[in-house]
């Protein structure tokens, strides 16, 4: 069976981006590993307190020579607009959800509304990544 092991956020500061979906979106770290054979690669995840087997990875935009300068730049710039990536956030209480956030220092692009799916709203990470968080509709569960 395949199943699904973690998605990918890119991030311009991984001790940022890890204290971001800690403190303030209410993730806990689930793996923070630096690989001395890969040079020093840092791999860093963070999921739903509870929640085993899905994670976020936070990673850090390589240099030399994995990635070179020019799509570098590119991947940073599309960052920063919030279209290098989403992650969708599932609650039971989207309203009470928002609010425990913004108290934490979320800051939200739009508040908690009535979609035909459910009740949504958005919010960006540091590094400018776009993310949802939304109450879904039973019919719309997956």
């Amino acid at each position: 069976m395949i199943s699904i092991a973690s998605a990918q956020l890119w991030v311009r500061d991984q001790d940022e981006a890890v204290s971001y979906w800690t403190e303030k979106v209410g993730m806990e770290v689930k793996v923070d590993a630096t690989l001395a054979e890969l040079g020093g690669f840092r791999w860093v995840t963070v999921g739903s307190p509870g929640q085993d087997g899905t994670s976020i990875v936070l990673m850090a935009i390589p240099g030399e020579p994995m990635v070179d300068a020019e799509t570098r730049g590119k991947i940073e710039e599309l960052m920063s607009k919030g279209f290098a990536g989403t992650v969708f956030l599932g609650t039971d209480d989207c309203r009470a959800s928002y609010g425990e956030m913004k108290a934490r220092g979320v800051e939200f692009t739009s508040e908690p509304e009535e979609t035909p799916y459910g009740i949504d709203c958005g919010f960006t990470d540091p590094s400018g990544n776009s993310a949802r968080l939304t109450q879904v509709k039973s019919e719309f569960a997956g």
